[in-house]
């Protein structure tokens, strides 16, 4: 079943609020509340919504309450951890917002390296605690992101290859479902949520604990950050084969991104005989002893001779904020991927023309490698359904003025179309635009997984009272 029209809440007495509000331990804002205003934004400045209500919880029961409050009184339902999430699924126009930003407990057991994390906690947060003992959890890249999304979502980062996905390192999770349980999901109980939890999406329920697995590493990592020049295309067309040969022999230890763009005017980072000059980075770490992975990522660095080289000996801490500056809150965010079988020859033209078509110098193409533990995760393990690729093609538009909307979107939009070819069509569905493909691109993405997530759907949400995410409809 269905659930009937969203209502509006001009059709609720003021008094109903009034009791939903007195209920919660948090707050509940409402338009023309201080810091509604600030409480409703997310980071991609193209979205601009105007939720009804925000309940920033204070703990599983608030959400118990909000999510019975949003299902009894037909509200479109919206969950907000870090609001990273680039296509705004975090807010709802006259919807009710569940806000985590509250729960921020994060308690590191480091005899058995596990991590338990509140549902409102940053990757930096994460970080800065696990370093603590010389451990961390496989995570994302850009310290700010909120851990839930991306670990939903599968969560690709530094780590990736040596130890997998975040989602492949959640090892259990407090969740409030629709009917308004609170459970737990792990090993021995409610496996099956668990297993929808790792790269489903927040299809199944408002997860307010993450439970994972730590790997030592740190405090010190070797880090590869380095530019090089391709102002010609025949360099270009040379950097994208050398970094596709590159990956094909690099150790599980070493987990990849290349990236293509223009160097941006900004004369805070970057020198300004540099301006817009093409470059393709090369980006790694090593997750082992650091004199190794100083050796063995070497040859990205010599590739050339460097445009800028960021690389060196730097704390875990440090490398997984070195992509910060580039995505600050606000700025217009559109992105999409795809992943591809292979990354031929014949390949690469298309690529570099989009490369040199991209119309704002804050955007950019990346590529990222996949493989090692990525790839040997079972089907019966998780909801993830993107490990088949030999690549992941990313391309990213990064703008500041509206009236750039429509050539950013169609420029990411003609490169995925490009690239369909040499896809099978599953894709990180982090980077997926605004979904606007639907259920088809649902379908394509998690491919054999796709049937079981449907009746996972209806087993823990059958009204699709979470339809902001990647939707799986029941």
């Amino acid at each position: 079943m269905i659930r009937a029209a969203k209502t509006r809440m001009a059709d609720f007495e003021e008094q109903v609020v009034a009791d939903f509000a007195a209920s919660l331990e948090g707050r509940l804002i409402r338009p023309g509340d201080a810091g509604y205003d600030e409480a409703r934004k997310v980071w991609n400045g193209m979205i601009d919504r105007y939720p009804a209500l925000i309940a920033e919880v204070a703990g599983p029961q608030d959400v118990v309450k909000a999510v019975a409050f949003a299902r009894e009184n037909g509200l479109q339902l919206a969950v907000r951890g870090g609001g990273h999430n680039v296509a705004g699924h975090g807010t709802a126009d006259g919807g009710l917002v569940i806000d985590l930003r509250r729960l921020k407990q994060i308690a590191v057991d480091p005899v058995r390296r596990v991590a338990r994390a509140g549902g409102g906690v940053t990757i930096g947060e994460l970080d800065a605690e696990t370093q603590k003992y010389g451990l961390a959890a496989a995570m994302g890249v850009v310290s700010a992101t909120g851990i839930a999304g991306l670990t939903l979502g599968g969560g690709f980062g530094w780590l990736s290859h040596k130890y997998g996905l975040a989602a492949d390192n959640l090892i259990g999770a407090e969740v409030v479902t629709a009917d308004g349980r609170i459970v737990r999901a792990g090993a021995e109980e409610n496996a099956d949520l668990l297993w929808g939890l790792r790269g489903g999406g927040g299809n199944f329920g408002v997860v307010t604990e993450f439970v994972y697995r730590l790997h030592p590493i740190g405090p010190d990592v070797a880090f590869t950050f380095v530019f090089h020049d391709t102002s010609s295309d025949e360099r270009l067309a040379e950097a994208i084969r050398f970094y596709r040969d590159y990956s094909a022999v690099a150790p599980d230890e070493v987990s990849s991104i290349m990236a293509l763009g223009r160097i941006p005017p900004d004369e805070h980072h970057f020198p300004a005989e540099l301006h817009r000059r093409p470059f393709a980075l090369f980006g790694a770490m090593y997750a082992g002893p650091v004199a190794a992975g100083v050796a063995e990522m070497a040859p990205l660095r010599a590739f050339g001779e460097p445009l800028l080289d960021f690389s060196g000996v730097m704390t875990y801490v440090e490398a997984q904020q070195m992509f910060d500056a580039d995505y600050p809150n606000g700025m217009r965010y559109y992105w999409k991927s795809l992943n591809l079988m292979r990354l031929d020859d014949d390949m690469i033209p298309t690529i570099i023309r989009h490369a040199r078509a991209m119309p704002s110098d804050l955007s950019t193409i990346d590529v990222w490698h996949i493989g090692g533990a990525v790839q040997r995760v079972g089907a019966w393990e998780s909801a993830y359904g993107a490990r088949q690729g030999a690549f992941l093609i990313n391309p990213e538009a990064n703008w500041i003025a509206p009236e750039d909307d429509a050539a950013n979107v169609r420029w990411v939009r003609d490169l995925i179309a490009d690239m369909a070819p040499y896809s099978d069509g599953s894709r990180y569905l982090n980077f997926a635009g605004f979904q606007e493909e639907g259920d088809e691109m649902m379908k394509k993405a998690f491919g054999g997984q796709y049937q079981k997530l449907v009746a996972l759907k209806r087993k823990y949400d059958p009204e699709n009272l979470f339809e902001l995410n990647q939707n799986i409809k029941p």
